[in-house]
């Protein structure tokens, strides 16, 4: 089976994180986004992954062609000088998809689920797309998925055929699709996979089913959702075995307070009460203090007396001697605000 990943996002409100990253190559807990996908995506069967491009295309092509190297499955890149939204960026991957059921996958996200029965089950119905689902976040307004006692997806963001008895559910991004979904899809120009591309199905008869995965998920565009979801991975929140060696943990040992430490990272004489992490080459001074909910990323610099608190330091940034940090991505000289309250 074969995977795209959507890449070619242009990451907005993540910015100025996004000049130089696109989201699925950005840094998390020591790592690229992108690995964590593609450790989901081969334990469910996948093979083979293709991605788009059109935002640093440069960039992400080449965090992807060395993940994808490291995952030993071979890569795929169509780029988009114009972009072309999910439709038509899935479009353009057609003649790599084209040879038998595949998954797509958005490219922000953090799901370490078992995607293998979704699989089993999207195959079994015949269903020409199986979106995976939650309940919808609390709080959240995320556009819903509409969805029968049948299992039957029959609106998606108000656009559909409709039905009696419809309970509103919540898209992961990720579903599985057969190749008949390209005979829904315009021959040329962006369009959405829901609004344009699903709704015509849906209208023609078309099966598109939904099923309920739960497990940790979050979405990971806002500087306030990255940095809840690295306080929820530090707590113990999200279950990390379906990364197995890509784990953000793997390889790290428990270092001072509740913290995981690279082998090679020194934070001797810094108060540690965390749970924190700390990356390769991570140099702590003495006097500094480690808060709960903090990362620190490769090459990461901390001085003497500085305060850290719910905060994610990105890689070869310096936090100055007595710099007091609380609810902030740390990145180069920008202090970006990631409040965790009211987000």
């Amino acid at each position: 089976m074969k995977a795209m990943v959507l890449c070619a996002g242009l990451g907005t409100r993540l910015r100025p994180l996004t000049e130089a990253w696109p989201k699925p190559a950005l840094p998390f807990l020591g790592q690229p986004l992108l690995r964590y996908h593609l450790a989901v995506l081969k334990a469910a069967g996948v093979t083979a992954v293709g991605i788009n491009t059109h935002h640093l295309p440069e960039t992400m092509e080449a965090v992807a062609r060395e993940e994808c190297e490291r995952a030993r499955l071979p890569l795929h890149v169509v780029r988009e000088p114009v972009i072309q939204g999910t439709g038509g960026g899935i479009r353009g991957l057609r003649d790599f998809l084209s040879d038998g059921d595949f998954i797509v996958y958005n490219g922000d996200i953090l799901y370490p689920v078992d995607l293998r029965p979704v699989v089993a089950m999207h195959q079994a119905s015949g269903a020409m797309a199986t979106m995976v689902l939650l309940p919808m976040p609390e709080g959240e307004k995320y556009a819903s998925v509409e969805m029968d006692a049948a299992g039957r997806v029959r609106r998606i963001a108000g656009r559909g055929p409709g039905g009696e008895g419809l309970m509103p559910w919540h898209f992961t991004g990720v579903h599985v699709m057969s190749p008949r979904v390209f005979d829904f899809m315009s021959p040329q120009g962006a369009e959405d996979i829901f609004r344009d591309v699903f709704a015509r199905a849906m209208e023609a008869g078309q099966g598109v089913r939904g099923v309920r995965v739960d497990g940790y998920w979050s979405d990971l565009g806002t500087p306030s959702r990255y940095l809840a979801t690295v306080r929820d991975v530090l707590a113990g929140r999200v279950r990390l075995e379906w990364l197995g060696a890509d784990s953000p943990l793997a390889g790290t040992v428990r270092g001072p307070g509740s913290s995981w430490a690279h082998p090679d990272a020194h934070v001797c004489g810094a108060t540690v009460e965390g749970p924190a992490y700390f990356g390769r080459g991570v140099r702590v001074a003495d006097g500094s203090f480690v808060g709960a909910s903090v990362s620190l990323g490769t090459g990461a610099k901390v001085g003497s007396g500085a305060r850290l608190q719910s905060t994610a330091v990105f890689e070869q940034t310096e936090i100055a001697s007595g710099e007091t940090l609380t609810e902030v991505l740390a990145w180069g000289a920008h202090r970006i605000p990631a409040p965790l309250t009211g987000r």
